[in-house]
């Protein structure tokens, strides 16, 4: 019975969050905790929350303004070609010079295989690949 209120529980706080357009936090933590639930029950909505909060929170897109900066920016002369496919929630190699973005210092950017790519500073992780 428990289980089954805070699988419902968390459903309707995921659908609430879709509905409401929140950041990618929330919606991680809903999505994780109802995954959690269904798996381990209580303690795994517990823990799939968390986990779900914090993906969430590393893969949120960046603003508008930010792609539209990288957009602008030229393409250095010298490029890093990387052997791994560049992929969204996957951190650079060290090697891959990243430029950090004035307006908003929670990104930073860099050129790699011909692709520019959005970056959290912090931890070098791909938010997104600029087309």
């Amino acid at each position: 019975m428990n289980k089954k209120l805070i699988v419902a529980g968390a459903l309707v706080l995921g659908f609430a969050t879709a509905a409401s357009a929140q950041e990618g936090t929330v919606n991680g933590a809903a999505g994780g905790a109802v995954t959690g639930a269904i798996v381990g029950g209580p303690v795994g909505a517990a823990v799939g929350g968390v986990a779900g909060a914090v993906v969430g929170t590393v893969l949120a897109p960046p603003p508008r303004r930010v792609v539209s900066y990288v957009e602008q920016q030229p393409i250095p002369e010298s490029e890093v070609v990387v052997k791994q496919k560049v992929v969204v929630g996957k951190p650079l190699p060290n090697r891959v010079k990243i430029m950090r973005i004035p307006q908003d210092p929670k990104y930073a950017y860099a050129v790699v295989n011909h692709q520019r790519v959005i970056v959290d500073p912090s931890n070098r992780t791909v938010v997104r690949v600029v087309d």
